[in-house]
């Protein structure tokens, strides 16, 4: 006899909300499904059901998933909207946003007085990981509970414990540190080039064989030569995120140069109107600034 699958509510079905919840489903997971624009909803309407309220669609679950846009959002629909009131005891609250971890512990502290468990579990991967259901997954909770949840997870992507509620929260600032700092780089290298008369197509290329090779470089530098900015993962996100960096830094007594950089690169970007462009649109912000297209540089390579 094959273990019933536990019943999810998804909070938040968005850019990568639906792709997750896409996945969820195809996995078998029956889902109750909330968005504060219900229409984004819809496509899903003939295989989930849909809440009129966050409270509602947590009161049967057994799992609860949220994918909001920060820590405020979180707040405002876990604890004001009364989710979190409204758990069933023995229910397992998943949050996959980006939250500062102060804010994780104190939402695992009030789950647990409703008997339920508690799991910080921000992603990597973006939008393409996403659909793909292969996001890295930084879970911070008990064993227990992440074990609980690994069936969950393996329709998703693939989950490493990290430790304790709210180091999740920690491995995702780190991961969006190096991201965020690996876009500037990779935007100055190409520009560096560009601006000397090489194809940085072709340098691109080049680069991806080397030392210097990365994601960021393969994915977003594409991205900067094909000048496709339509977002995976909106600026306004990342700068959120560089700004949870360096709060993070402060309460720890550390100092970061590069993400206070990299953090003041995209406040000028989301300032000068691009909040909602990919966050590998921080070229356009180095292009301002130099006064220059990455795509109308230099002498071009002669043929």
């Amino acid at each position: 006899m094959t273990k019933e699958l536990p019943h999810i509510a998804f909070l938040g079905i968005g850019l990568m909300g639906a792709p997750m919840t896409r996945n969820l489903l195809k996995a078998g997971f029956p889902m109750t499904l909330w968005n504060r624009t219900t229409s984004k909803c819809e496509p899903f309407s003939s295989e989930a059901t849909i809440a009129k309220s966050p409270a509602e669609a947590v009161a049967d679950a057994d799992v609860v998933i949220t994918m909001l846009e920060n820590s405020d959002v979180v707040e405002q629909v876990m604890v004001a909207q009364g989710a979190i009131d409204a758990l069933k005891p023995g229910a397992l609250v998943i949050d996959m946003s980006s939250v500062q971890p102060s804010v994780a512990r104190r939402h695992a502290s009030l789950v647990a007085e409703q008997g339920a468990g508690y799991l910080d579990a921000p992603v990597s991967g973006g939008t393409v990981g996403a659909a793909e259901a292969r996001l890295s997954i930084m879970v911070g909770g008990s064993k227990e509970d992440v074990d609980r949840a690994r069936p969950v997870f393996e329709a998703l992507g693939k989950c490493t414990r990290i430790g304790p509620v709210g180091s999740g929260q920690l491995a995702k600032l780190a991961n969006q540190a190096i991201v965020g700092i690996t876009i500037g780089a990779v935007s100055e290298a190409l520009l560096l080039a560009a601006k000397g008369g090489a194809d940085p197509a072709a340098v691109r290329e080049a680069l991806l064989g080397g030392f210097a090779g990365s994601r960021i470089l393969e994915l977003h530098g594409q991205r900067m030569i094909d000048r496709d900015f339509a977002p995976g993962a909106p600026a306004r996100i990342q700068l959120k995120d560089m700004r949870m960096i360096l709060d993070e830094a402060r309460a720890e007594g550390l100092t970061l140069p590069l993400a206070q950089q990299t953090h003041n690169e995209y406040l000028s970007l989301v300032a000068n109107g691009h909040s909602d462009v990919d966050h590998s649109g921080l070229l356009l912000e180095l292009e301002h600034l130099n006064g220059a297209l990455l795509g109308s540089l230099g002498r071009g390579p002669k043929e």
